[in-house]
């Protein structure tokens, strides 16, 4: 039979008991050591002993200073991904030391949570902040002119974080009179500045801009030309060509609308209408195998053979914007009245 088992509690109770403090410290004030006996069978006895004040209030003192140090510090505000993960956009300044001690109590938070990807995106004025993150196991994803992007995985198991863009996209305009002229520039800057060599106008595609709307641009900034896009005739993926990116260069035909050319003096030395046999025979372009399917193409075009993608505007659930599909339109309509 249990007796005098209330002070148990003393032992095995929550440190924020007021019942437990107060049985304590009545026993104390009296000078006695409170002792509990569980009798067990009809020859064992057990004895019980308390802890002593002094014990507890340090055991009391311990557990509030941690529980007080979980609750003071914050955790970084974050947004769930849609593959589970976290993204962080940092703003306010931070001292580097508070911060690790922020960021480490988060990623523990987010482990407990399962999260997997933790994506920082730290803008230019608190890149101070860096050699903390990396300290810390994350790495460099990416960088825009703005902000640097770090990212850290969670689970042991192998990273899924996708790569940083890798591919560059460029454009070739193919521009072509009634006279059959092809509007051709030569390069102030570039590969091909001081070379003689008479070329496509050619550009880099502009973020969120569509490969028929660069093209168009290219050819109005560089020789002063409008005109507008017919078709992509071909495309080439290439690697290593850019800081180590892969590149995709698309090849587009484009109807002029007007036929003065001003230059660009910045970066086109000079530009003009050329027959197209005299831009094809040129020993450059006659040695380069990817020119020639390049002309090739182009020729199967001006004689009627060839038909390249046109756009298509559609939409998608993935956004709400308007977005192109290029495509063999007229295969497919003779497709459709078949």
């Amino acid at each position: 039979m249990l007796r005098s088992l209330p002070k148990l509690s003393l032992l095995f109770s929550s440190a924020r008991n007021p019942r437990y403090l107060t049985n304590a410290q009545r026993f104390t004030s009296q000078g006695r050591r409170p002792t509990s006996r569980v009798k067990i069978g009809a020859a064992t006895t057990l004895s019980i002993l308390s802890k002593s004040t002094s014990i507890i209030s340090s055991a009391i003192a311990s557990e509030t200073a941690a529980q007080d140090q979980i609750q003071q510090i914050k955790l970084l505000t974050s947004t769930d991904d849609n593959y589970g993960g976290v993204t962080v956009e940092l703003d306010h300044p931070m001292d580097s030391s508070e911060f690790i001690q922020v960021l480490r109590a988060s990623v523990s938070h987010w482990r407990q949570l399962g999260k997997k990807g933790v994506w920082i995106k730290l803008p230019i004025h608190l890149a101070g902040l860096v050699e903390a993150l990396v300290k810390e196991g994350f790495w460099y994803h990416h960088a825009e002119p703005n902000y640097l992007m770090l990212v850290y995985w969670i689970p042991d198991s192998p990273s899924t974080i996708p790569a940083n863009a890798t591919h560059r996209v460029g454009i070739g305009s193919f521009v072509m009179n009634e006279k059959q002229e092809v509007l051709v520039v030569q390069e102030n800057s570039g590969l091909f500045k001081g070379t003689g060599i008479w070329k496509f106008p050619t550009g880099v595609v502009d973020q969120g801009e569509d490969i028929c709307v660069a093209a168009v641009r290219e050819v109005k900034e560089e020789t002063g030309v409008d005109s507008e896009f017919v078709e992509v005739l071909a495309f080439r993926q290439s690697h290593n060509s850019f800081f180590e990116k892969s590149d995709l260069f698309f090849v587009c035909m484009l109807r002029p609308l007007s036929f003065n050319i001003q230059t660009q003096r910045f970066e086109i030395l000079d530009a003009q209408w050329m027959p197209f046999e005299e831009y094809a025979a040129q020993p450059f372009v006659q040695k380069s195998e990817l020119l020639k399917y390049i002309n090739d193409t182009c020729l199967a075009k001006m004689g009627g053979q060839y038909s390249g993608f046109c756009p298509v505007s559609t939409s998608s659930n993935f956004s709400d914007q308007k977005n192109y599909l290029y495509l063999n339109a007229g295969t497919l309509k003779s497709s459709y009245s078949s």
